[in-house]
């Protein structure tokens, strides 16, 4: 089955919910409204359609090798990746001034969907490059911005995150590779990064990695440590690549999925050399920079959970129109009929729909957060963005990635005994979504985020102000007068009423219980990007209501969508709020060693 990209429901979102029009008005985005966001989505849908997905398949039968420190991608990905670099796809939202398009992360997010449907492995080399960009355009120097930027942007160089150790992995405190200071104010690496995505591969002339490393004498723990650029071939003062760095791959990962994507063990200093790196920005500050790069992949693993979703979604869907088994319980055919006649079956595929299609529209308006909290001239306009836009990003990540888990598996029960075969496909997104809720920060790390900064923080401020606006949403339901409507409108109040009584539970309970808090972290995050996807398709209902005329099925089919995502997945909330409020205690209630 051929990936086919979700134009219509994306720029449905992107023009009623994260309302481009608005944005185009921001400056620097005036050539960014409607008509432009159309162009660029059906040209990266064609080229994802036709160059990237074919190898998706192709990647996960014959990944990445590793040889005497040399990896070699799958068959084709070099050559696509040439493609990708040729269309500007890689600069696609970064600034002008380094070679890039300048287009908001509203039209970007949608595309880095389409890349992300049509190839998971794929896409994970731009979107570690995407995060070096952002890391040296916030605290890199004019020095390192004019030699590595340009060639970031236009995709002639790639870019890594080095974070994790064998002995480190989320804990950074425990970060041991170290650099040495160099008299010419450069410095030499010495030490081992695991789990480097795309750390070694030959898809682009030059790998610049980030790495975050101890200087001699810095204090312990995460004050003392500093981020370097540290490139595979050093950059000559003309911008020509110089000597190889003391930089090696050692191994790569053999993973459960996304395998067509070089999981690398690096090694600095693996000649004894030490590998030469610069510091970016100042000593001792370097996870506040990484954090850059952090809040950038975390926004993009969320749309890589919407991305194979979707993609589970129109496989099953597929084979649901195919797959004959049984006559339906309603007679409505006389012999055996396709499957997707029966109702179990019909749920299955609403479930995988509206859950893919309410995260979507959550990315999209968080997305459209992101640019008005960067664009906007008016300073409060944008920290009320901005705030929103933080709010969302646990969300984003979080709920996406284990709704993925969701999608992707009712994808295999939808497929039977046929799922559970290679051949069909249908397994592959299930491997390829696991990673998703681990890597950039695990769904209990993003929801302590959530807990601690997002909600505790402020007394729960910033979570009832969000609760206010869905409140506004019911109003506007309310007021619409058609049964739909008045369903989701019932089903959101009961959603809101549980999340704002959980916000209570955290702000009254953080300090004089956390382990009680905590234990609800996850159930509370879950909740949260339940309720935001359903306020989002609920906005999209009332926005379909009023411009059914355009296209009356496309229309159709958002408000009973909306309608299913109301009665069929909201009412999980007041079960969350049950456990996370009443049920804390059970959490710890087993001595340590009785498990």
């Amino acid at each position: 089955m051929a990936y086919t990209a979700p134009l219509k429901d994306m720029l449905f979102n992107i023009r009623h919910l994260a309302r481009i029009e608005q944005i185009a008005q921001l400056p620097g985005f005036e050539d960014a409204g409607l008509e432009t966001a159309q162009a660029v989505l059906e040209e990266s849908a064609r080229f994802n359609q036709d160059v990237v997905a074919p190898l998706n398949e192709a990647g996960d039968r014959n990944p990445s090798s590793w040889k005497d420190g040399v990896v070699t991608t799958t068959p084709g990905f070099k050559q696509a990746f040439e493609q990708f670099a040729a269309g500007g796809w890689q600069g696609l939202q970064h600034p002008a001034d380094f070679g890039g398009q300048g287009l908001p992360k509203t039209i970007g997010a949608a595309c880095g969907e389409m890349l992300n449907s049509a190839n998971l492995s794929f896409a994970l080399c731009p979107l570690l490059t995407d995060g070096a960009i952002e890391a040296l355009l916030t605290a890199g120097s004019d020095a390192l911005k004019a030699t590595y930027l340009e060639k970031l942007v236009s995709g002639a160089w790639t870019g890594t995150m080095n974070l994790t150790e064998p002995q480190a992995g989320s804990d950074l405190a425990l970060v041991r590779t170290r650099a040495e200071p160099l008299p010419d104010g450069r410095y030499k690496l010495f030490g081992t990064k695991i789990f480097i995505t795309y750390g070694e591969h030959d898809m682009a002339d030059n790998i610049v990695h980030l790495v975050l490393a101890r200087v001699q004498g810095a204090p312990e723990g995460v004050k003392g440590i500093s981020l370097f650029v540290a490139p595979k071939f050093l950059v000559n003062a003309d911008g020509s690549l110089g000597a190889r760095n003391d930089v090696r791959c050692v191994s790569i990962e053999h993973k459960l999925g996304i395998k067509a994507s070089p999981t690398a063990v690096l090694q600095f200093g693996d000649a004894g050399e030490g590998a030469i790196g610069e510091l970016v920005g100042e000593e001792n500050r370097g996870l506040e920079y990484m954090f850059i790069m952090m809040n950038a992949a975390r926004y993009a693993v969320g749309v890589q959970g919407i991305a194979v979703a979707e993609s589970a979604y129109q496989k099953a869907a597929a084979f649901a129109k195919d797959r004959v088994q049984s006559r339906p319980v309603d007679g409505s055919v006389a012999a055996s009929a396709a499957i997707i006649h029966h109702p179990d079956v019909r749920r299955i595929l609403m479930t995988m729909r509206a859950l893919t299609e309410g995260c979507r529209a959550m990315a999209s308006v968080a997305a459209a957060a992101y640019d008005a909290a960067h664009h906007h001239p008016d300073a409060q306009v944008r920290k009320d963005n901005q705030a929103f836009y933080e709010f969302m990003v646990p969300l984003v990540k979080g709920y996406s990635t284990e709704m993925s888990l969701e999608v992707t598996s009712l994808g295999v029960q939808v497929h039977g005994g046929m799922g559970f075969i290679e051949e069909t496909g249908a397994a592959q997104f299930y491997r390829d979504a696991r990673i998703l809720p681990i890597y950039e920060g695990t769904t209990a790390i993003q929801a302590n985020d959530l807990v601690g900064r997002k909600t505790a923080r402020d007394g729960g401020k910033g979570a009832k102000a969000i609760a206010a606006q869905v409140e506004a949403t019911e109003a506007e339901l309310a007021a619409s007068g058609s049964a739909d409507a008045q369903a989701v409108a019932r089903r959101l109040a009961a959603a809101r009423a549980a999340f704002v009584q959980v916000v209570d539970f955290i702000a009254g309970a953080s300090r004089s219980d956390p382990n009680a808090v905590y234990a609800g972290s996850v159930p509370y995050l879950l909740l949260a990007g339940n309720l935001v996807a359903g306020w989002q398709l609920a906005r999209g209902l009332l926005a379909a209501e009023q411009n059914r005329a355009e296209d009356p099925a496309f229309m159709q089919a958002k408000i009973a969508t909306a309608r299913f995502y109301a009665e069929h997945i909201l009412t999980r909330a007041p079960g969350q709020r049950d456990a996370i409020v009443d049920g804390a205690a059970s959490v710890t209630a087993l001595p340590l060693e009785a498990f």
